[in-house]
């Protein structure tokens, strides 16, 4: 649409589009169509339930989806109007031990809304993007104006393609189809795209009302996830072969004396190489020890439950005994080729090939290792800072201390007198409702404009549906015009954001905001004499994830609300959410209170972040201990094999700071190498990551240099652990004769 600040990528699809696409294009074997309804109120004689989620499905759900139906003709249990198919948990709600199918369930209060039990499916598993606990059939619903309503999107439609159907192809016929079934140049609004299912849950990050896809996961991160732990297991790696080849003096008679009684270098290297690579399978014994202590920490992180089926799935332990076994053979190859090289003349004399060019090996390893580790460290911090930036920028409006509670039909026809009761206590400050929540992705809708001159504009904008006060509660200040009136319930006046007041004077730079009160507004399909009466200062409807788009709002209470938001007193929480229990007991006593406090809902849009900053900084301290165990283990090596010349130092008067600097000052230029090489990889990585966010903290080159020292001051330490020991040591020891 014109005027549409970012197009939106939407999961949402018009009623007519399944029937209408399956007949047009040969292309499309199947389709289905469905829609959500939570909170469900069903009756059984004289019993009562409420079923969390129900779907609206076409009869053709099963025949698309495999969900297991244990009761009932997949292919006939949707089929007729007033026919419902439960799964088992909701089944067992409503009818105990009774046999459910052939029984009849009502709507509550509607006891002309009644469904015939036709069948019965397994639960849903929890890995499935679709989460319900029953299907209604769709054609219960009076389908001839649904198939006339083109522009209405409010179903999600999947459709089954025939085998080898050319996608890209498909999608080029889209605007030719939108042309014949929408009127005038509406078409030219939308644009049609398919997701492959199996996409659907990890690569549908730019998707939004995508509301039925449970856990929906940014399948990027775990990309970065899988790197990071290559690059700590890189390290880990690198660490052996450090050690191994520094360690190499300590083994170079063993070489010497098998060469010398007829061993070849092949079956040295292999016999260095099945070393390594038993090292690597007691390594493994280790870590399913620690994957099974640290999986319920890690599925407690990621609010999923993550099973580890080794030993039942023989194709995950196959690939995890190959990918042991390939560490081990790479972290021994250069070993074994280096310690199966030595010549036996040379090492039986005691003169092992341990020169300057496998230091200066070491020497390059040990720098990669610690730019990865600091690269590291600083993608930890940045992360932090953006997601702590997030949770505390002003939003623009009051979250705090707002309970926000969903209401059903039946409930929000008795709004009014809610209203008031919860009004009555002075422990509720304010009481609003409206149709979606914030934080959520407002609904888009064709809304039209016309100024002083000119012809009408349309466009598109967010759109909400509040009672008149609903500015009020959220504390969100009008700066032009006026606020809705107590009693304004007519959609004839409209408060649009500064964003949307800005994109209707682009045409006229330099006119003030204030020109806009008055002037004819409203949706398309609205009342035509509807006006601006406000404009509302931006305020940020979704997450930071996303910039302040066009939005307007109007108050209806005809529409119907959602949802009911109650600011209470902050200082007598407990008090005041005893009070709305009381009242909402006292008006729906067979409905359960169920509520969430605004500000706990935003902490749910920053669940994935918070998720990625706490691994990266998990992998982030793993690689450091790693990194400094490598590097423990070479200045003990490097302190041993230079004591007798720290003895003869000492006698000859240096001191302990002497010897620490002097066994210290080479592994400190290696870190200093890394950083220089880490701070420009990780201003890259950094810069790349943080363009997803349209709100963002600025990368300050004082954050990669703390990171850097951190990283030096750790490195340091290490070393001089075992300097200082050196230092320290008799030199009368060290330099006596064997």
């Amino acid at each position: 649409f014109e005027g549409m600040v970012a197009p939106q990528n939407v999961a949402l699809s018009m009623f007519p589009m399944g029937p209408t696409l399956t007949t047009e294009f040969p292309e499309i074997k199947n389709f289905t169509r469905i829609n959500d309804f939570q909170k469900v109120p069903l009756t059984y004689s004289d019993k009562k339930v409420f079923i969390p989620q129900m779907f609206w499905a076409d009869s053709t759900f099963l025949q698309i989806f495999d969900y297991k139906l244990l009761k009932g003709d997949r292919n006939k249990v949707l089929e007729k109007p007033g026919s419902v198919v439960l799964t088992e948990e909701s089944a067992a709600k409503i009818f105990g031990t009774q046999e459910p199918i052939g029984k009849t369930v009502m709507f509550y209060g509607q006891d002309t809304l009644a469904f015939m039990v036709t069948g019965i499916l397994q639960n849903t598993p929890k890995n499935s993007h679709l989460q319900f606990d029953g299907l209604f059939s769709f054609n219960t619903i009076d389908n001839s104006g649904n198939m006339n309503n083109w522009g209405g999107n409010w179903v999600i439609t999947y459709l089954e393609l025939q085998k080898g159907a050319d996608i890209a192809a498909l999608e080029k016929k889209f605007p030719a189809y939108l042309k014949r079934h929408m009127s005038d140049d509406n078409w030219k609004n939308y644009t049609l795209f398919l997701q492959s299912l199996k996409d659907v849950h990890a690569k549908s990050v730019n998707i939004t009302h995508d509301y039925l896809n449970y856990q929906k996961f940014d399948s990027n991160y775990t990309y970065v996830f899988s790197v990071i732990a290559l690059i700590v297991l890189v390290i880990a790696c690198i660490n052996f072969m450090n050690l191994s080849t520094a360690r190499s003096a300590g083994r170079a008679r063993e070489v010497g004396v098998r060469k010398s009684i007829g061993a070849g270098r092949i079956q040295l290297a292999l016999q260095f190489v099945g070393e390594s690579v038993l090292l690597a399978l007691i390594a493994l014994l280790l870590a399913i020890i620690l994957v099974k202590l640290l999986l319920p920490y890690v599925s407690g992180l990621s609010k999923r439950d993550i099973g580890f089926p080794l030993f039942t799935d023989p194709t995950l332990l196959l690939i995890i005994l190959s990918g042991t076994v390939l560490v081990g053979v790479f972290s021994g190859l250069y070993p074994a080729a280096y310690l199966s090289s030595f010549e036996p003349t040379r090492v039986l004399k005691g003169s092992p090939q341990t020169g300057r060019n496998r230091s200066l090996f070491r020497n390059v390893l040990v720098v990669g290792q610690f730019s990865a580790a600091i690269f590291l460290i600083i993608a930890t911090v940045f992360a932090v800072r953006q997601l702590r930036f997030m949770q505390s920028k002003d939003p623009g409006f009051n979250k705090e201390q707002v309970m926000i509670i969903p209401l059903d039909p039946r409930e929000y026809k008795a709004y009014n007198a809610l209203k008031q009761e919860l009004l009555s206590n002075s422990l509720v400050t304010a009481v609003t409702a409206a149709q979606q929540r914030l934080g959520n992705n407002l609904h888009q809708t064709a809304v039209r404009f016309k100024g002083d001159d000119g012809p009408e504009r349309s466009l598109t904008a967010s759109q909400i549906i509040v009672d008149p006060d609903f500015l009020t509660l959220y504390k969100i200040p009008v700066i032009a015009g006026r606020n809705f009136l107590k009693d304004e319930n007519n959609a004839q006046s409209y408060i649009i954001n500064e964003t949307l007041a800005k994109e209707l004077l682009k045409d006229k730079p330099g006119a003030p905001i204030q020109s806009l009160i008055g002037k004819r507004f409203g949706f398309t399909w609205g009342d035509s004499a509807s006006v601006i009466v406000g404009i509302a200062k931006n305020f940020n409807f979704n997450s930071l994830h996303h910039k302040i788009e066009t939005l307007c709002i109007v108050a209806q209470k005809e529409w119907g609300f959602d949802e009911l938001s109650v600011r209470i007193n902050g200082g007598k929480a407990k008090e005041a959410i005893a009070h709305v229990q009381s009242v909402w007991n006292g008006m729906f006593p067979d409905d359960p209170l169920e509520y969430i406090f605004l500000d706990e809902h935003f902490a749910t849009l920053y669940e994935a972040d918070m998720q990625v900053s706490e691994i990266v900084g998990a992998l982030a301290t793993l690689a450091i201990i790693i990194s400094c165990l490598g590097l423990f283990g070479l200045a003990s090596y490097s302190a041993e094999r230079r004591i007798k010349e720290i003895g003869i130092r000492k006698v000859l008067g240096a001191t302990v700071q002497n010897m620490v600097s002097m066994l210290s000052k080479d592994f400190v230029k290696l870190v200093l190498i890394a950083n220089l090489i880490a701070w420009p990889i990780a201003w890259f990585a950094l810069d790349r990551w943080l363009t997803d966010f349209a709100y963002r903290v600025n990368i300050n080159w004082w954050i990669f240099g703390l990171a850097g020292l951190s990283a030096l001051l750790i490195a340091l330490a290490t070393v001089s652990f075992q300097a200082i020991k050196a230092a320290l040591a008799n030199p009368v020891k060290s330099l006596r004769t064997e």
